[in-house]
């Protein structure tokens, strides 16, 4: 299975065969884990990389329902789910961004960009309909009180599970796709900036037990970045499609008010009521002062940088966009014919000469070149 075409061969163990063969090495570690699965011995091991753990059952008026706690063996199904998802990112690249980046003949910054936004604008739209999907059938949606009422929320469902582990999974994969990618220097402190700042939230709400909260965010915050993606992409193929943007604007401006909202409403005041006040390591328990003052700062400062880049963003925009103007008039300006200017008699100056004794005016003589 070849994800690349290969124009030249590499020796092995060096840095290009590397970048270039990455995920066919990925690959062959997926299928050494799978091929686990077919020997006895070997089961139990394999068994951990792909299915979720810490799984009980419990009786409910629907029958018997399996839940999932979490653990430190998350870590090896979050790595089996990593090397799955530096797969079908190479897919995605190889199959999808590729062919389209050789029919739009993108400079080479624009093309790194088109495929950053590319690759997101996928991930945002599974997850955000995963995540959606999930607060519909969960009830989560119709039940605003469900998000913090009989905290702390430490059995989910299997969806839920499987979601938080792929997410997380997603985010950690994205950092050495910045060294397979070749990405610039000078791109990377801002990739660094959001693949850490997801990581960081979307672990605190898994390990706090705040995932019925998280669930709720993550749908509202991928659903505003998947239209700044799209709006980006379609800049890329012509800078006059910017209307996008704008609608992208109102959404985001929305998520923000939305999410801060959201977040008094749950950490602030509902788990503020709650009977459980304490911190209980066993039970799951983190309703404290501290800890919800700390997850309170953490989103409202995490949303202040947000817009602050916003509105610089859009500053930047208003600048390029007065500054085209007002190129576009100088440009008219330059290309409007100037009026010929007359004499006393009427006579236009240029093209004839003008008589001293009164005669009719001569034609202009024009030498040869």
């Amino acid at each position: 299975m070849a994800f690349r075409r290969r124009n030249k061969s590499y020796p092995f163990f060096s840095q290009e065969f590397l970048i270039q063969n990455h995920a066919d090495i990925v690959f062959s570690l997926v299928i050494f884990i799978l091929i686990g699965l077919m020997f006895e011995a070997t089961a139990k091991t394999a068994i951990l990389f792909i299915q979720p753990q810490y799984n009980i059952s419990t009786q409910s008026p629907e029958g018997e329902v399996t839940l999932y706690q979490y653990g430190w063996r998350d870590w090896a199904t979050i790595l089996f789910y990593f090397f799955i998802t530096i797969i079908l990112h190479a897919v995605v690249q190889e199959y999808i961004l590729d062919k389209v980046n050789r029919r739009l003949h993108l400079s080479k910054s624009k093309n790194t960009k088109f495929n950053e936004s590319g690759q997101l604008c996928v991930f945002h739209l599974v997850s955000s309909v995963w995540s959606f999907y999930i607060l519909i059938t969960e009830g989560y949606l119709f039940h605003p009180s469900s998000l913090w009422e009989n905290y702390p929320h430490v059995h989910l469902r299997f969806q839920v599970k499987f979601f938080y582990l792929t997410q997380l999974a997603y985010w950690l994969h994205a950092l050495p796709e910045l060294y397979f990618q070749k990405v610039r220097k000078e791109e990377i402190p801002r990739q660094l900036q959001y693949i850490c700042l997801y990581l960081l939230h979307v672990s605190a709400a898994y390990l706090l037990n705040l995932s019925r909260v998280g669930l709720v965010l993550l749908c509202l915050q991928y659903l505003s970045e998947m239209g700044f993606h799209i709006a980006r992409m379609f800049y890329f193929t012509d800078e006059s499609h910017q209307k996008m943007f704008d609608v992208w604007a109102v959404c985001f401006v929305f998520t923000r008010m939305v999410t801060l909202t959201l977040m008094f409403l749950a950490v602030g005041f509902g788990l503020a009521r709650a009977e459980n006040q304490g911190l209980d390591w066993d039970l799951g328990n983190f309703n404290t002062v501290l800890i919800r003052m700390t997850v309170l700062l953490l989103v409202c400062l995490t949303q202040s940088w947000l817009l602050w880049k916003f509105i610089r963003f859009q500053l930047r925009r208003w600048r390029e966009f007065r500054h085209e103007q007002a190129s576009r008039k100088r440009a008219a300006a330059k290309q409007t014919p100037r009026p010929l200017k007359r004499d006393s008699l009427g006579h236009h100056e240029n093209g004839v000469i003008k008589a001293e004794n009164g005669a009719s005016p001569r034609p202009k003589k024009i030498k040869a070149p």
